[in-house]
């Protein structure tokens, strides 16, 4: 199957587009689609992969499925459209990431800063219904977004996996590449924030880990608009 997403993802994923199960997924996703509005918009879905090539991966974000409200989902986990007000669990991260590096909230959640410089923000489920979360489980997206983490895992560059509760945390039997590292903290929702994300310093952890690789860390300051 001919699927429209950045060259080295594709050099890395293109059996998977080959598969029996891709097929009936993207049959089910398109279907769903033509019923009524999903999320994110079509052209979208495959976002995070084409701001952030394979050979460029540092850090991977792990995420549920995209946001079901209107205009907020824009294929990379956690972010929303400029304008939109800021999820809470996106504002925790903006508290945990002031405490751990001093960096001021801005008054947006836009992530693409983050994607363009080597932060892959995949959620395990890639498209939603309008307003019903989790209405895409089971498709198939799982299966998928396992071979991106175990295409990642592969990889020789060392990459910082920040896996983000429980459904995350389950993705960690898969990652025995000891050239990585792997930091787990309860999700940033405001229903468990306080059991252990806020304080995990997993963003000045990552930069340690990109630095002592002699790689250049990321700048984690989104800019205000």
């Amino acid at each position: 199957m001919d699927v429209k997403i950045e060259p080295t993802w594709k050099q890395q994923l293109g059996a998977e587009f080959d598969k029996p199960y891709f097929a009936t997924l993207a049959e089910q996703v398109r279907q769903a689609y033509r019923m009524g509005p999903c999320f994110p918009p079509s052209r979208l879905v495959f976002n995070a992969f084409n701001l952030c090539p394979f050979n460029e991966v540092k850090v991977v974000i792990m995420g549920q499925d995209p946001y079901h409200g209107d205009n907020q989902a824009h294929g990379l986990a956690f972010s929303v459209l400029p304008n939109v007000e800021i999820p809470p669990s996106l504002q925790n991260i903006y508290k945990e990431l002031q405490d751990d590096l001093s960096l001021y909230i801005p008054n947006n959640g836009f992530l693409v800063k983050w994607a363009t410089q080597g932060v892959l923000l995949l959620n395990t489920v890639l498209t939603v219904r309008a307003h019903e979360p989790y209405s895409h489980q089971a498709k198939g997206w799982e299966r998928f977004t396992d071979a991106i983490i175990e295409a990642v895992n592969k990889s020789p560059q060392p990459v910082v996996f920040m896996l983000w509760g429980r459904p995350a945390q389950l993705k960690a039997a898969m990652l025995d590449n000891p050239k990585h590292l792997v930091l787990k903290a309860p999700h940033p929702s405001p229903l468990s924030a306080y059991r252990g994300f806020f304080g995990c310093k997993h963003f000045s952890k990552a930069n340690d880990f990109l630095k002592s690789n002699g790689l250049e860390p990321i700048d984690w300051q989104i800019e205000n608009i």
